[in-house]
Parts: C-alpha cells; structure tokens; sequence
C-alpha cells in the first residue's frame, strides 16, 4: 500500500496573527506530483513554509515525511529539512562560490563526512542534470536555466522523499519553463520522487496535467477530474 508522505487534515495556517488558509485538507502519496495553484497572494508560499518548518502550525493535523508539524521543535526542523528537496523561484545559490562548491556546502551541512563520497555524488547529479560540464564555473556565470537546473540538484543530492517546487518556473521564458517542468516530471518517475508544485501556470498545468489543488478566498480546494496518473 502507498505510504502517505504528506497528510494535512482541518489546518489553520497563520502569518504572524493573520490567518491565511482555513481548513486545509491535503494527502499525497509517495510518489505523485500535485500541483498547486491561484493568484499570488492565496497563501501556496505560506503552505510550503509550514512543511519545511519555517512556518508554525498550530490548528490541525499535520504530517509530512514522518513529521507531526503541530510537535515539531527547532531542534528538529534540520532533519526533517533533509527529507525535503527544496526549489525555489529565486535559486537562493551562493554566488561566491562555484557549482561543485554549492552542492558540497549542503553534502557537508547534512552530514556527509568524506570527499570521495561528497565527490562521487556531486558528480552523480551533475551528469544527471546534464551540467557536468559547468562545474567550476560560478552561478552567475549560468543562464536562467542552468541555475534551476542546479537548484534541482541541490534539491536531490540526498534522494529527498518530497520535493517542495515554489514558482519553479516564474522567472524563466516559456521553453525553459516547459524544459524545467518535465525535469521535473522525469525526477518524479524515475525517481519515485513526490513533487509539489506551486505555479499560476496555466499552460504548463494544461499541457502536463496532473493533480490539482487550488488556492481562493483562504480555502483550499481538490480540483475534481483533473488527475492524471503518472
């Protein structure tokens, strides 16, 4: 039987004291890519902060990767970060410091002791990403693209259950856009990897469908007959 990697049930998700979404009710399973959709402001960033911590939950059930949220302490929010690969809008890379050099700074962060091993893996999602080659060159030296590319690979240096996509591709063109999102898609199949997926991308949600759920007036809804199975 699938295993839920993500199960929200009656939250409340608050912004301060600002109450943003009511009654959220979520599940995924290992494995599927959800999306989840609605203007800027309907609260999909706030979701996406509670499941890594950054965000408290107070209200509700909620769970993701084996984490009860409502009992997370600090001390916990670095390990249950390992479990989550992490892609944001706005890459968020050290631009001080080489390709291979960003990806060794999170091996090193989440425990990995030894070079040849940190080596070995780098070079692994490297060749995956078809970046390789650009290895010792700085971020700021890539395009739009390369740098999602390695933001992805930062994403699964450690085969993360859940990837937790903001806006992944907000700020690139429309073919970059479409390149990144069926990475992403491959990720999720050949990885068993579960995604979700915030966007206002109508046209990439049309093209590449799958389950949906959509943000409006602080509720969260399941989009019905949308699905479809990877």
């Amino acid at each position: 039987m699938e295993e839920n990697v993500l199960s929200y049930k009656h939250v409340n998700i608050y912004q301060g004291k600002n109450l943003i979404l009511t009654d959220v009710n979520i599940e995924m399973k290992q494995g599927e890519f959800i999306y989840l959709i609605g203007k800027t402001g309907t609260g999909k960033s706030s979701l996406l902060k509670t499941l890594y911590g950054e965000v408290p939950v107070k209200e509700g059930e909620a769970m993701v990767c084996g984490y009860n949220l409502k009992k997370l302490k600090k001390s916990e929010i670095p390990q249950l970060r390992r479990k989550l690969g992490i892609v944001f809008q706005d890459f968020q890379l050290l631009n001080d410091r080489t390709v291979n050099a960003n990806l060794e700074f999170v091996l090193k962060a989440t425990g990995w002791e030894h070079k040849n091993e940190r080596n070995e893996r780098i070079a692994e999602v490297l060749t995956e990403l078809g970046l390789a080659h650009l290895g010792f060159k700085m971020p700021f030296q890539l395009s739009g693209g390369e740098q999602q590319r390695l933001v992805i690979a930062r994403a699964m240096l450690n085969n993360p259950p859940l990837f937790l996509a903001d806006e992944p591709t907000g700020n690139l063109d429309p073919e970059t856009s479409d390149d990144i999102l069926k990475l992403l898609i491959r990720i999720n199949r050949e990885h068993n990897t579960s995604i979700l997926m915030a966007t206002h991308n109508y046209q990439l949600i049309d093209k590449y469908p799958s389950k949906i759920y959509s943000f409006n007036n602080s509720a969260v809804t399941l989009e019905k007959g949308i699905y479809v199975k990877s």
